[in-house]
């Protein structure tokens, strides 16, 4: 799958998105024809080659005659709708608008239509929406990937007056986003920015398996004390293979040195009701030599608070680490099997189109064991035996 990586280590704005686009190869032109498409022909676009420490980057310049014009939401959307862009761009161009309008008619409480976009409604921005949007398809771009977004500090500047950094329309976007403080006292995210990663990322993690076939880097205008760049990474993603599934989790642990170990069994059943995939324990020595247990958990993102409300809730630990990772794991299905003990269920692991892996479900075997006085190995061995034989007729 082809895809574009953004590492976003010193934020993300629209101006960046294009310069970083730009470095990756996209002409001018493509950028320029927006323009024409949207009707905006007071827009002058320029690429210009630039260095952030040490850092060569691309610095597209957008400048724009008009200054006065503020533009609506639904002009906007009228402006966009009517325009000869391509349908994709289009659609994902309104897309981005429609998360900034959604923002301001909450910060603002004003029906969306009337939100007035003031900074963000001028033709710098169209272009810079649709320009992005345009950039992606001209690389033929299948799927967008965003690191985690750099939040700065400090106050800004703007047409209702100075506000808080990051600013409340960015906030507001960027809701069930990963973001984290960088310390840096300046707007590292803007508005655009944030609604551009947020409507065309499909996740936002760290860098995946890929082959990297291209880098480019969008610079940004202020002096920070990292390199103001968007760094895009493109190239294929490396897919699973064939029967095989993956997915990002989280492995949630603490350690545990003073819990009576009657209590885990407990646990453990109170974490998989909260929705963990597995938990597992570990034994551990900590400080002043004490034998103790590293309570480790797998899960969703989703179930996050979830698993860490019983870990505080039902365990003696004080804290917990979070660590992301990815989860490969086989195709499977359950299959009920006819035995001389009964039915049975057994989970079948596929690979390519061929079981590699037979395994009896464990409550049924039991019960089947108690209820006939057989060996729960001979039951197990029953299942198996079932299930071989049932795939060998297919």
């Amino acid at each position: 799958m082809r895809t574009l990586y953004l590492d976003a280590f010193a934020g993300i704005s629209g101006d960046m998105s294009l310069g970083a686009l730009a470095d990756l190869g996209v002409p001018l032109e493509v950028y320029r024809d927006v323009a024409t498409c949207l009707g905006l022909s007071e827009v002058e676009i320029s690429a210009s080659r630039t260095e952030r420490k040490g850092i060569g980057a691309t610095k597209i310049g957008v400048r724009v005659q008009e200054r006065s014009v503020v533009r609506t939401y639904a002009s906007i959307r009228t402006i966009i709708e009517k325009s000869s862009l391509p349908d994709k761009v289009k659609e994902d161009s309104l897309r981005i608008f429609a998360l900034i309008a959604e923002a301001e008619s909450r910060i603002h409480s004003r029906n969306i239509d009337q939100v007035h976009f003031h900074e963000l409604g001028s033709a710098d921005t169209m272009v810079d929406v649709a320009g992005t949007v345009a950039g992606l398809h001209h690389l033929g771009i299948e799927e967008v990937l965003c690191s985690p977004l750099p939040m700065g500090t400090g106050m800004i500047k703007t047409h209702h007056g100075v506000l808080p950094v990051p600013a409340p329309a960015v906030v507001e976007i960027l809701k069930d986003v990963p973001v984290y403080s960088s310390g840096i006292p300046t707007e590292l995210v803007t508005p655009t920015g944030a609604a551009i990663a947020k409507a065309l990322a499909s996740d936002f993690c760290l860098l995946p398996p890929m082959r990297i076939q291209g880098v480019g880097y969008g610079a940004g205008d202020r002096d920070l004390d990292i390199p103001n760049l968007l760094r895009a990474y493109l190239g294929e993603r490396e897919a699973p293979a064939r029967g095989r599934s993956r997915e990002h989790s989280l492995v949630i642990s603490a350690n545990i040195d003073d819990m009576n170990p009657e209590i885990y069994p407990y646990v453990l059943e109170k974490l998989f009701e909260a929705g963990a995939d597995d938990v597992w324990l570990h034994p551990i020595q900590m400080k002043k030599s004490r034998p103790a247990v590293t309570l480790n958990v797998l899960a969703s993102p989703e179930r996050e608070e979830e698993i860490k409300e019983v870990v505080f809730a039902e365990t003696k630990t004080l804290g917990v680490r979070i660590s992301p990772v990815d989860k490969e794991f086989l195709d499977r299905e359950i299959v009920a099997v006819e035995t001389p003990y009964g039915k049975l269920r057994v989970k079948l692991a596929w690979q390519e189109g061929k079981p590699v892996n037979i395994a009896p479900e464990y409550e049924d075997c039991r019960k089947a064991a108690a209820r006939c006085g057989v060996p729960l190995k001979d039951i197990y061995a029953a299942a198996e035996e079932a299930a071989r034989a049932m795939l060998s007729e297919d």
